[in-house]
């Protein structure tokens, strides 16, 4: 690997590893999108122990793991397809390295490859970890107090919240491992590729969770919430 390779892939890992810390101090000083979903999921789950029928969120719930599984499923599919070259044995790579546009060595490309695959096998790990979350919250919204009962169920509708936030925020962390691996194979075609590719996409969700005018529905609707609470 030569320096800018070496430069290159640092600047990677710290994009990659750093944008979620990143994140949440800002959503702390400024808000942020996934932030700002927080407190609007807390609000769903309140109101959804005020509701007599609870068919709403339940598709609403299942509407949601189903949007994971189909996720996860295209991760697998990707992971093979990165897997049948890195371990296909070296006429794989040699075959693939003859289709880029940068001649490498062999042990170059299996870095390279490896990189892409380890990204896209991190986003299903959370992909997984979200949907069994997901079906726990499932299990929650039927064990939801009707309206009449003794429990608490604001109380109960905030502990549902403390479990569907984490697991919508592995989904959407999952989500984010396609924009890393897409940055990652950049670097098939060098390493300042491989720069940009990471700059544009930690921009990318950047602008995302801050100046997107979904960012700014959102942050106007948690305002709105927050006025009637």
């Amino acid at each position: 690997m030569t320096s800018l390779d070496w430069f290159a892939a640092t600047l990677f890992i710290l994009c990659w590893l750093g944008y979620g810390p990143a994140m949440e101090a800002v959503g702390r000083r400024w808000g942020t999108l996934n932030a700002d979903m927080v407190h609007i999921r807390h609000a769903w789950m309140a109101a959804m122990t005020g509701r007599e029928v609870r068919l709403l969120d339940s598709q609403l719930m299942g509407h949601t793991i189903n949007s994971a599984s189909f996720f996860a499923s295209t991760n697998l599919l990707l992971i093979a397809a990165v897997a049948g070259i890195l371990f296909g044995g070296e006429s794989a790579l040699r075959g693939f390295a003859a289709v880029g546009a940068e001649s490498v060595s062999i042990p170059l490309l299996e870095a390279k490859l490896a990189l892409v695959l380890v990204c896209l096998a991190r986003g299903l790990m959370d992909f997984i970890w979200s949907i069994r979350q997901m079906n726990y919250t499932v299990a929650l919204i039927g064990a939801a107090p009707e309206i009449e009962g003794k429990r608490d169920r604001i109380a109960f509708g905030q502990a549902t919240a403390r479990l569907l936030n984490p697991a919508l925020a592995s989904f959407s962390q999952g989500v984010r491992g396609y924009y890393f691996a897409l940055a990652a194979a950049t670097w098939l075609f060098g390493p300042l590729w491989l720069a940009g590719g990471v700059i544009w996409a930690f921009s990318l969700l950047v602008w995302r969770q801050q100046g997107s005018p979904a960012a700014k529905a959102i942050r106007d609707a948690r305002g709105l919430l927050d006025d009637d609470m």
